[in-house]
């Protein structure tokens, strides 16, 4: 198939022209005067995207380094750490302190669900001696296309002193945060999601609370340590060589999200949700996440056990040059994963839902051609209507 491929995945996501464009620059010398320019207008960005006014720093990482960072950063071998998992994600941030010596205890729900705060709330309170001192969450969970509700766990949390450590890798920019009105301490987030850049950069906010932790804190560290983050953030500078291209691009990747503004960035996710939604319904499939957590970053479709969700995605990308990510660990061939996030527009989505249809009539689903396409046209025509 000739062209570019329609790439629908939760990461890496489509790469804007402007972006692409911006990264096609000569180097710099990252301990020069432009590389400073640079980096204290994107910090300065990241912090509005994040509505922070808290530290951030940035390194040269997937989003998993960003999340081991706030780790070694935040939380000392031995502490007591409660982590929130609601699937392959949220399991990942708990073995991450795990393995850096956190005595975890892990709560975990229903995959396709979110979190209780009813039995976070439940679990707080008793913990009289406030032994926990850390609180692990996933902000979206692509594995399953759930998200938490980050207030309402702040909320129920009350004067309770843990810090509430946030990876918000692929929720960042396509579902609501506020990190300083929320009151969250550690936030993480990664390039190659909603902020339409390729892989490589990780962001790392964190409040004055954390801070104070970290002065105190005894894991071992050097890449990830803040201090020297924050050393070399006052001369305009990173540690360690950065990615200086994808400065670049994030530079121009900042600009475009801010020129759209923040709410309209997050209601387009919003809507992009609810269009794949009702086009999945009304071609009779199932949806693993309840309307309730579902995600606006990525969808998770319940294929036909007598068709799998892997030959599905095999079709498609070899008819159509449509790329869906697949289902992880007990998902696998269960279910495919539909990814509406960063540069992605309504007629993306259209393409690949007609795609969809005719890919499951080509392997016996009863389906009236069309049903799926015209359930997510009416959701688009009435989001141009408000």
């Amino acid at each position: 198939m000739m062209g570019e491929p329609y790439l629908l995945l939760p990461g890496p996501t489509p790469i804007p022209e402007r972006v692409a464009r911006a990264m096609n620059r000569p180097m710099i010398n990252h301990r020069g005067i432009e590389f400073k320019d640079i980096l204290e207008d994107v910090v300065d960005g990241i912090k509005k995207i994040y509505r922070t006014e808290s530290d951030v720093l940035i390194y040269p990482s997937s989003g998993t380094g960003g999340l081991e960072a706030a780790v070694v950063n935040f939380i000392s071998p031995g502490e007591k750490v409660l982590a929130l998992s609601i699937g392959i994600f949220g399991d990942r941030f708990a073995s991450i302190a795990s393995n850096f010596g956190a005595d975890v205890e892990k709560m975990s729900f229903a995959w396709g669900t979110g979190v209780d705060p009813e039995q976070v709330k439940k679990r707080l309170l008793e913990d009289k001696n406030r032994e926990i001192k850390a609180i692990l969450i996933t902000h979206n969970e692509t594995s399953t296309g759930a998200f938490n509700d980050l207030k309402s766990i702040r909320d129920i949390m009350g004067d309770h002193p843990a810090l509430l450590l946030v990876d918000a890798v692929s929720g960042m920019a396509a579902i609501d945060l506020k990190m300083d009105e929320w009151q969250l301490d550690v936030v993480v987030s990664g390039s190659q999601k909603a902020f339409m850049l390729p892989p490589g950069l990780s962001f790392l906010a964190f409040s004055q609370k954390a801070y104070q932790v970290y002065l105190h804190n005894k894991n071992n560290k050097y890449y990830w340590d803040i201090a020297e983050g924050l050393k070399y953030m006052e001369k305009g500078q990173t540690p360690f060589t950065p990615p200086i291209s994808l400065y670049y691009g994030l530079q121009e990747a900042l600009r475009m999200m801010l020129e759209e503004g923040v709410d309209k960035v997050i209601a387009r996710h919003k809507g992009y949700r609810d269009i794949v939604r009702a086009s999945i319904k009304a071609m009779g499939l199932e949806l693993l996440a309840e309307d309730r957590y579902a995600s606006p970053a990525v969808t998770s479709v319940v294929a036909p056990q007598d068709i799998g969700a892997n030959p599905i995605r095999n079709y498609m990308q070899e008819e159509f040059n449509i790329v869906l990510a697949g289902g992880q660990q007990k998902l696998d061939n269960v279910i495919f994963r539909v990814g509406h996030l960063g540069y992605v527009r309504e007629l993306d989505l259209l393409s690949v839902l007609a795609a969809l249809e005719i890919t499951l009539v080509r392997f016996g689903f009863p389906l009236k051609l069309g049903v799926g396409l015209q359930a997510a046209q009416q959701v688009i025509y009435e989001r141009h209507q408000k």
